[in-house]
């Protein structure tokens, strides 16, 4: 078992996230022996955006997948680039931080609520949930750290903990006010300037598969394991990206939604970024290094630094794939569903989408969310099957 190396002792406080072993193979992260109980003194911060299928049916899921990635960007920048678990979901996302750091994450999201509400319309829900009052309850949050790449580790839970917030937060619990009107989050490094990804494959799938109530986890994870299995067949399945990275977009394709992310109403602070996206625009046309930025390099590394699936107290994934392994995905799901041992979602599209957060691009660092173009895993989560 490859854990990088580290010691497998870790503190209490904030450098909790940071100790944790490194995994490096995403099959391995359906072992619950590698998962590390959450502190008992740490919060979830959790976010969802109120009715977001409707937004998605509008053609506003560009919108609804930044105000998602939103929540994330605003906590890393408020922290200082420190370490911190998060999940993307498409239509909301979920984070912990360690108890010095819950006042900072109730500030972040009630401006990240604000501004979602007065740059896009969207409620978004926010919560903030001890991590002992969800174990109080029955649950728990577990955590492991997966490589995507040399630079960036995504975070992954188990245990259930985060499944019971999010319903929690659904109902009404632990909810986080707004903040007044006009709260702007730093959301320095949120944007999404490169094209929709067209499948090579024939179909955009977004599968999202969750433990059955009162299943077994061992047959779970043989189920998971099965999954993971059929969609590393290079011939009918790969990652959304292209080997040598997604198309770039037009420099102004996509500006109304970046220039929500600067100083409202402050015309040059959107005319510096205008500046900015077509210099980024000429650059990366002209393929050559200047300065400290390699826009090759930094395309390589966005390819390996994508996060397209994750483990979420269950299997999220955005796959390029063939019509029949989708199909043949779908058949083992319906049997697993029968069979008591998961529920899932399905949703089929014919492109993905990039939501991309770079604090500096001269990092290796940058992190990038994908998600269906077309609903992704907001409308696979609404097709989830109910239990027999």
């Amino acid at each position: 078992m490859d854990t990088g190396g580290r010691d497998t002792d870790t503190p209490d406080d904030a450098s909790f996230y940071a100790c944790l072993p490194v995994f490096r193979t995403f099959s391995q992260l359906t072992d619950p022996a590698i998962y590390m109980p959450l502190p008992d003194g740490w919060v979830l911060g959790l976010s969802d955006i109120v009715n977001s299928t409707a937004a998605i049916a509008a053609g506003r899921y560009k919108e609804v997948n930044t105000a998602a990635a939103s929540v994330i960007a605003a906590i890393s920048n408020r922290l200082g680039g420190h370490d911190f678990p998060f999940v993307f979901g498409g239509d909301g996302a979920s984070f912990a931080v360690s108890p010095e750091q819950a006042s900072l994450a109730r500030e972040v999201l009630a401006a990240v609520a604000t501004w979602a509400r007065d740059a896009f319309g969207f409620e978004l829900r926010v919560a903030l949930v001890p991590v002992s009052t969800i174990r109080a309850e029955g649950y728990d949050v577990r955590i492991a750290r997966f490589a995507a790449s040399p630079d960036v580790t995504y975070a992954m839970f188990s245990g259930g903990g985060l499944a019971y917030a999010e319903r929690r937060m659904k109902e009404g619990a632990f909810a986080v006010p707004s903040a007044p009107p006009g709260a702007l989050p730093d959301l320095t490094g949120l944007s999404c300037r490169f094209d929709e990804l067209r499948s090579e494959r024939g179909v955009i799938l977004s599968l999202i598969v969750i433990p059955a109530p009162g299943g077994d986890q061992a047959t779970f994870g043989r189920l998971i394991t099965e999954i993971l299995t059929l969609a590393d067949n290079p011939r009918e399945a790969r990652k959304p990206i292209p080997d040598g990275g997604p198309p770039l977009a037009g420099p102004f394709k996509g500006f109304g939604i970046e220039a929500k992310t600067v100083k409202q109403g402050s015309l040059a602070a959107k005319a510096q970024l205008a500046a900015k996206r077509l210099i980024a625009f000429l650059i990366f046309k002209a393929g050559q290094p200047i300065g400290g930025f390699d826009p090759v390099l930094y395309k390589d590394q966005l390819v390996e630094n994508t996060d397209f699936r994750k483990f979420d107290d269950g299997l999220r994934m955005t796959l390029d794939c063939t019509p029949t392994l989708a199909d043949r995905l779908e058949s083992l799901l319906a049997r697993a569903q029968e069979n008591g041992i998961a529920r899932y979602g399905l949703h089929r599209q014919q492109a993905a989408l990039m939501t991309c957060f770079v604090p500096s691009p001269t990092r290796s660092d940058h992190v990038h969310f994908v998600d269906g173009a077309m609903g992704g895993y907001a409308m696979a989560a609404r097709a989830l099957k109910p239990v027999v």
